[in-house]
């Protein structure tokens, strides 16, 4: 059992963190900051459930995500579950044109990811729909591992995988539009095989 005396000391580090993730969630500063601040004050006052030696960041960031849905609920009555229709393996990756202007000692991932500016990128994780722009952000952004994600979003983790292959092709999608908007794709059309 955790001592309350010592939560500030333990979980302040991780308030830049909070609050970058409840930007993402809420799409608004003051909502961001109410967020941060409702998931503290939740924080404190459970604190004597934290056990010591288990992964503090982890359940901060499973208060901060249920205080949202909490509040996303209580807004929408129930959030809205989309489809985002059959969305195709690599779609982005083979669109892209090619990529000789970047640099040799990059990785693959970091030449592709080098095409798309940060803005570009943030626009189309924020586009996506709730249930899956959580568990995206969740695992690519903050680091959390599939059982992490499960547990802080009460649903089974084979619900998170399905959200997260699901919110990467609609990311990847969208990105596909800003490279076709920069002249970076190849046209489908030209590749195709005569009939």
């Amino acid at each position: 059992m955790a001592d309350q005396q010592n939560f500030a000391e333990q979980a302040m580090e991780f308030a830049p963190q909070l609050y970058s993730a409840a930007m993402r969630m809420t799409r608004n500063k003051a909502d961001a900051e109410d967020l941060v601040q409702e998931a503290y004050l939740r924080g404190f006052r459970s604190f004597h459930t934290f056990q010591d030696g288990t992964n503090l960041r982890a359940w901060m960031f499973r208060i901060l995500t249920n205080a949202y849905i909490n509040s996303y609920r209580a807004k929408q009555r129930r959030p809205q579950e989309s489809e985002l229709g059959e969305l195709e393996d690599l779609y982005l990756y083979r669109r892209l044109g090619s990529m000789e202007t970047a640099a040799a000692s990059m990785s693959a991932e970091e030449q592709f990811l080098d095409v798309f500016t940060d803005d570009e990128v943030k626009q189309a994780l924020e586009d996506l729909p709730t249930n899956f722009r959580l568990p995206v952000l969740l695992a690519d952004v903050e680091g959390f591992a599939y059982k992490e994600i499960a547990e802080m979003l009460e649903i089974p983790i084979g619900t998170v995988m399905s959200r997260l292959h699901r919110g990467r092709k609609a990311m990847q999608r969208a990105l596909y539009g800003y490279a076709e908007a920069r002249g970076l794709t190849r046209h489908l059309d030209n590749e195709a095989p005569e009939s």
